[in-house]
């Protein structure tokens, strides 16, 4: 199952404005200090993925990675996107969310 809200529909309508539309990939970015984390960025349809088109745009997940995660649910708040899924992600040590050499 793959959501996302009207709200979040509103807010990504409103990027697009004034750019040519492309494709959103929803992918778990498992690098940097924080930790991993659900996000979003253009790219392009991989053979691998699953597409779905909701008010004439176009969001690309990973066909594996969407049956892991499902549900996946996008969504704006105030301060940005939000996306959730049934994933559990750990978060890392108190300072800075990580639990690599960084936290040592």
């Amino acid at each position: 199952m793959f959501t996302v809200t009207e709200t979040a529909r509103k807010e990504i309508a409103r990027y697009f404005e004034n750019r040519p539309a492309a494709p959103i990939r929803l992918f778990l970015n498992s690098g940097g200090c924080g930790g991993p984390q659900l996000a979003m960025a253009i790219d392009e349809k991989k053979e691998s993925d699953t597409l779905f088109t909701l008010d004439g745009m176009d969001y690309v997940v990973d066909t594996e990675f969407l049956n892991q995660a499902q549900p996946l649910v996008v969504d704006f708040k105030e301060i940005g996107f939000k996306i959730s899924s049934s994933l559990k992600l750990e978060s890392g040590c108190s300072s800075c969310g990580s639990h690599g050499s960084c936290c040592s």
